[in-house]
């Protein structure tokens, strides 16, 4: 190849970094230095930065690429470490592309891979003719087990790419055997700048390629402690990450409104931190930062007027800040953490703040209804609905500081401003930030009950004001080709979690959240967005702070759905098509497999039983009675005989369902959002109604006996560790209808009652015949009325011998006598 031509062909595609001093570049075509072509011999803004630059041999460029040609055969390889569905040592794996009509490649010994050895770094690989993969032009593949489980492609393959269904890919392209990869290394002292080129060298001289200043900008990091910390008794050091600002000044003072505001410059410690410290304890005070930098191609937003919220504050006052110092000495690590119940034990109650205190019966004052006060003594005074209800955890939607433009303003609180710091509009003194000190107080009332706290965070976007934004556009947000700000989240804005400070600046908010508030785990708002890689590194590191952290996923964004991805990590997930699939069940519209499939797990998307969050009501889209009315408009709050009877029916098979169960607040007595599905500001609509649990005292008495039910001894089958195994539970059904019996351990392999479960929910009679049920002795514990771990003393569902006749609208609940 000559040098001409290898200007045209052969291109920097790709920068990807191993480490903050090297990294990979990748080229567009194999390189080929038998043409009197050279390697670059240049990197930086003038050149100087490379130390060296040597080329990858094709097995070590196909382990980012997944393959490369070897003696005349395209070579397509994994190793098993990376993906677990191959720890085990059976399992088949096809290579799947457009090349060879995709899943139509299972089972096709010239797809399959082969391991090399049996060890746990096995690799995988496949060698195929050139004939059948595309000569010219590029084909995308992936690999796929004999299960039809398809193996993720990690954000960081240099030929990852989108396919037109929202579906990552490998691409493959016969101009890059392997011979197009090269690993270089920078002076140990080299920090980017946003304006580095290659610089190529050949016969025809020197070509200098620019890189997007992006590729370099995205890896640059920092070990410094941030925000403001203060020496007591000495001084304050502030700290920014700040990769392109040309100057920083943070100001600060005694007073929020500025007016006795100190103005002081950082300085540049190395090409991405600013630093200053004040020889001053100014614990309690007021700051925030300007940051001043150049505008650069659409990609930054820089206006050193913009009083600029800290990232790293740990307490601030309302979403534009200023920020507030606090002193090492109010933020002290949780000694002895609260343990939390095991995932198979959790039942999850899903609520906001505001909701559960704004008409709470307990006497409050109005400061107190607004915020963790108020839920501090509502959940200890006498008729506590949380404690009444008797979950074993709360899932509180956003408390890390949002934002809602006044105090008194009533917001969901899923547009984060700040990461660290509690919601100062819950704070009874936020001038003070007494948010620090009445949070950590309602964890350990939460805790002294013992329920564990989950906490909502929204890592994929931000709030108003992007305080991120005036930091660095690029290097916190995701951009389109016009520099416009992506929004898969449709809030405006997609934070880009992958850089290495916006991974750290995810991670270290929470484990502050653990440490020094004691929170037991974490649901991640649209966690899609976040991205497989880095949800897979939060896991990694909060187990090593609290190894039994609660980690929740709704899997799902805009763009596309991750929960096969999570299958293969410690996540569980929201099950909307439980969601989804019990509201149609209840109304008769279902079938046999999707009742078999809810009760039993739902294995298909779940590794183990309590990866799946079994939920029929969230603060999202219509609640539960409103969905399902048979009034119109979706207005449930006057609901029909029927709506409650189906809501019964729900409520049986939610906590008759493997998997982790979870409630919206008010669901146990239909509360009604009046047919409005998107209520994020509505606290008229959203604030419980404690006159309703009151109306409807039976049908939340039910939920609680479930509940109580789910958790004792007697209903251990309902909760397994794991994934169970294939016979313990046996489903039978009547023909032609989705009325279902469902036996719990029925192989006896746990060590637990048996239990059957039956409903009907049709208006004619299910004979349902169930040879599992056996020669046991069965006593009914409930139906869709009543309750009562005792026995039902009378009007019971009648069992004949192995046949349950279930009458219409029904449910059953027996447990197997000692």
């Amino acid at each position: 190849m000559d040098y001409r031509r290898m200007k045209s062909f052969a291109e920097v595609v790709h920068v990807f970094w191993e480490s903050t001093c090297s990294g990979l570049v990748i080229l567009s075509a194999d390189w080929d230095a038998g043409r009197g072509a050279q390697l670059p011999v240049g990197f930086g803004p003038d050149g100087g930065a490379l130390e060296s630059m040597a080329p990858l041999s094709p097995e070590e460029a196909g382990r980012y690429c997944r393959y490369f040609r070897r003696r005349g055969r395209w070579v397509f390889r994994i190793q098993s470490r990376r993906y677990p569905q191959l720890s085990s040592g059976d399992t088949r794996v096809y290579l799947a592309g457009d090349f060879n009509n995709w899943e139509k490649a299972i089972g096709k010994g010239a797809w399959e891979l082969q391991p090399l050895d049996d060890t746990d770094l096995a690799f995988y690989e496949v060698a195929v003719s050139p004939g059948k993969l595309p000569s010219r032009g590029t084909g995308e593949f992936k690999f796929v087990t004999e299960e039809g489980d398809w193996l993720d492609v990690p954000d960081s393959a240099p030929n990852r790419v989108e396919s037109p269904l929202q579906v990552s890919n490998f691409a493959f392209n016969p101009e890059q055997s392997g011979r197009h990869v090269f690993r270089f290394r920078l002076r140990e002292d080299y920090e980017p700048t946003g304006e580095e080129y290659i610089f190529w060298s050949g016969p025809d001289g020197e070509v200098r390629r620019p890189l997007p200043h992006t590729q370099l900008l995205l890896s640059a990091s920092s070990e410094s402690a941030f925000g403001a910390i203060v020496d007591a008794g000495r001084s304050t050091t502030f700290s920014l990450f700040a990769p392109r600002a040309d100057a920083v000044k943070v100001v600060y003072g005694q007073r929020a409104d500025g007016a006795d505001a100190v103005v002081a410059d950082l300085s540049r410690v190395n090409g991405s931190v600013w630093s200053a410290t004040v020889a001053e304890d100014l614990d309690g005070c007021f700051y925030s930062y300007r940051v001043e930098g150049r505008s650069v191609e659409g990609t930054s937003h820089f206006n050193g007027m913009f009083p600029v919220l800290d990232p790293y504050a740990r307490a601030c006052l309302g979403h534009r800040g200023p920020g507030i110092v606090v002193s090492e000495s109010r933020l002290p690590v949780v000694e002895q953490p609260f343990e939390a119940p095991a995932w198979h034990d959790l039942v999850i109650l899903e609520g906001h703040v505001r909701d559960f205190v704004a008409h709470a019966p307990t006497a409050l004052d109005e400061a107190e209804r607004k915020g963790f006060a108020g839920l501090r003594k509502w959940l200890r005074a006498e008729g506590s609905y949380i404690r009444s209800l008797g979950i074993n955890a709360v899932e509180l939607q956003p408390i890390q500081e949002f934002d809602n433009r006044h105090r008194d303003e009533y917001h969901w609180g899923y547009m984060t401003v700040n990461y660290f710091s509690p919601e100062s509009s819950y704070a009874l003194e936020p001038e003070a930030a007494s948010q620090i000190e009445e949070f950590r107080g309602l964890v350990n009332d939460f805790h002294e009950q013992g329920v564990a706290v989950i906490l909502d965070v929204v890592y994929n976007h931000v709030g108003e004001p992007n305080h991120l934004l005036f930091i660095d556009k690029y290097y916190y947000f995701h951009l389109d080709e016009a520099n416009d700000l992506v929004n898969w989240s449709g809030c405006g804005n997609d934070l880009r979690c992958d850089t290495p400070m916006g991974r750290r600046l995810i991670i270290d908010s929470l484990k502050h959240l653990i440490e020094v508030y004691d929170v037991d785990g974490f649901r991640f708002d649209l966690a899609e967005l976040i991205g497989i890689e880095v949800l897979r590194e939060i896991e990694r590191e909060l187990k090593k702070v609290k190894p039994s952290v609660i980690l929740i996923a709704e899997p799902w964004s805009f763009r596309g759905h991750i929960q096969d991805e999570l299958r293969e990590t410690g996540y569980s997930s929201w099950n909307d098509g439980f969601r989804d699939g019990m509201a149609s069940y209840v109304r008769g519209e279902g079938n046999q497999d999707m009742i078999r499939y809810f009760l039993s797990g739902s294995p298909g998307t779940s590794r183990f039983a309590a990866q799946s969050i079994n939920y029929t009501e969230s603060h999202d889209d219509h609640c539960w009675i409103d969905r399902i009315t048979e009034q119109p408009g979706h207005n449930g709050a006057s609901p029909t005989w029927l709506d409650q009877r189906r809501t019964c029916l729900m409520a049986s098979a939610l906590f008759a369902s493997l998997g982790v169960p979870m409630l919206a607040a008010g669901q146990d007595f239909m509360r009604s959002k009046q047919g409005v599905s998107n209520t994020y500001q509505r606290g008229d609509l959203n604030a419980l109604d404690y006159n309703q649990q009151l109306l409807r005292s039976g049908l939340h008495d039910y939920f609680r006996s479930w509940i109580r039910f789910r958790l004792s001894v007697s209903g251990a089958a309902l909760r397994y560790d794991g994934a169970p195994p294939e016979g313990y539970l046996c489903a039978s059904f009547a023909d032609g209808s989705s009325a279902a019996v469902m036996v719990f351990n029925a192989d006896c392999s746990k060590e637990a009652p048996r239990l059957v479960y039956g409903i009907n929910p049709h208006f004619e009679y299910a004979n349902i015949e169930c040879p599992a049920i056996g020669e046991g002795d069965w006593r009914q514990v409930a139906d869709a009325e009543r309750f009562a771990p005792d026995g039902l003393e009378h009007t019971c569902i009648p069992v004949n011998g192995k046949t349950i006749s279930l009458p219409p609208l029904s449910c059953g609940l027996w447990l197997e006598r000692a």
